[in-house]
């Protein structure tokens, strides 16, 4: 599961629009799970915001390493592989 924010750290409350059939699979998964729409939707969001935010922190860390230097040239990378799996195979 997400990790969740800190139990203690206070709330505030949010308002938006969703589609009917959003809020329907919401409502089905928060009966199926017996959990709160609340929960269900935190759940969610935190979520999505974990993989986003590690993907765009992996993305900064991979143009850092493009601009200092750290990277070899895609044919370069395809050469070494296709030699290891050649010797592999051998």
């Amino acid at each position: 599961m997400a990790n969740t924010a800190n139990k203690k750290e206070g709330k505030d409350q949010v308002s938006f629009k969703l589609a009917s059939g959003t809020k329907q699979r919401i409502e089905a998964l928060a009966t199926a799970t017996r959990r709160t729409k609340t929960f269900v939707i935190e759940e969610a969001i935190n979520q999505y915001l974990e993989l986003n935010e590690w993907q765009i922190q992996s993305i900064q860390r991979g143009m850092k390493d493009i601009e200092e230097g750290r990277s070899i040239p895609h044919e370069t990378l395809v050469t070494k592989w296709e030699a290891k799996i050649e010797g592999r195979l051998v």
